[in-house]
C-alpha cells in the first residue's frame, strides 16, 4: 500500500477529485497550462488538494448531455 501525505492526492484520487479519466491528469500535468505543478515522491507525482480545488474553480467542469 502506498503512504499518504495529508492534503495531498495522487493521480488516481486527483482524477477521481476533478471527477476526469487518470490519463486527463497526466496530459495536464504534461501540458504547458495553469494545471497545479506535482510535487514528486520518488516517481510518484503528488498535487495539493487546495490548489486543485483552485485550479477546478478556474475551470469549472463542462457540461454533458444535450444543449440548452
Amino acid at each position: 500500500m502506498a503512504a499518504t501525505i495529508p492534503g495531498y492526492c495522487n493521480a488516481q484520487q486527483t482524477a477521481e477529485h476533478l471527477n476526469i479519466t487518470v490519463q486527463h491528469v497526466y496530459n495536464l500535468n504534461s501540458g504547458d497550462n495553469d494545471f497545479p505543478t506535482a510535487v514528486y515522491v520518488g516517481r510518484t507525482p503528488l498535487w495539493p488538494v487546495e490548489q486543485l480545488d483552485a485550479w477546478r474553480a478556474r475551470h469549472p467542469a463542462k457540461a454533458k448531455g444535450g444543449a440548452e
